[in-house]
């Protein structure tokens, strides 16, 4: 197993995959955010091409990867997830299925393909760069979580690009951008078409969203029930325990 690991880096179970991935408390963990897109989002089941934007140490491709057959391209900006992402490809063998790629999201369509693919995901960086904390975090962490090398729109911009008429694009966002996120998702064609929002538990405000929307497709919104993470006892629901442990059987 240490021939997979560099410096601080970890091999952690993704449980419900049956997956391993290698994540770093120095440098990246992915987050619940990431469980719950890829749960969301709606994928072929044999073929077609899907893009994960913003991939991160490739927590989406791999979860992805349980769901469906089609092609995954993930695509990171900074060097070290992008080796981190590709050594946990290489360690569950999807190499064939999953290609991990450094590249900056505001001009890869230059290099993927304009109106190609079927699916676009993304998790981005959630707080504007100004934002104080930024003071208080690794580079790593903070080009993550602050849109201090993308921003919102640029990010559904790019988007638009590439998907095909008819492509899917899914996001996971904090509900107070939600209409900076739909005003985006009209200016590039993309019509939102599922929306649901993601509770700590029952009486607590929504802290994050998810989203769904079909390029070039006729209004529709349909507003999912809510998803709770935690219980009254302080457990995880019956629904986010099954996304992260998988069914009982």
């Amino acid at each position: 197993m240490e021939e997979w690991l560099k410096d601080d880096e970890r091999l952690d179970y993704l449980l419900a995959e049956e997956l391993r991935i290698i994540q770093s408390p120095s440098v990246f963990s992915f987050s619940l955010d990431a469980v719950l897109l890829s749960q969301f989002v709606n994928v072929p089941h044999h073929k077609g091409s899907i893009i994960d934007l913003c991939a991160g140490n490739g927590a989406i491709p791999l979860f992805l990867s349980k769901r469906t057959k089609a092609h995954i391209t993930a695509v990171e900006l900074q060097e070290k997830l992008v080796d981190m992402a590709t050594r946990s490809v290489q360690y569950n063998k999807l190499e064939n299925q999953i290609k991990i790629m450094q590249g900056d999201v505001k001009t890869i369509s230059g290099v993927l393909g304009v109106e190609k693919h079927d699916i676009v995901t993304c998790n981005p960086p959630y707080f504007l760069a100004h934002e104080a904390s930024d003071k208080n975090l690794k580079e790593h962490v903070a080009i993550a979580r602050h849109e201090i090398h993308l921003k919102l729109d640029e990010m559904i911009y790019t988007t638009g690009k590439l998907l095909k008429q008819g492509g899917k694009a899914a996001f996971v966002h904090r509900p107070g951008r939600l209409l900076d996120i739909v005003t985006a998702m009209h200016a590039n064609r993309i019509e939102p078409k599922r929306i649901q929002f993601v509770y700590p538990k029952q009486g607590k405000e929504a802290n994050t969203l998810l989203i769904e929307g079909i390029k070039d497709g006729k209004p529709d919104l349909k507003i999912l029930p809510p998803l709770y993470v935690y219980d009254e006892n302080g457990e995880y629901t019956k629904e986010v325990h099954e996304m992260l442990y998988g069914k009982e059987s």
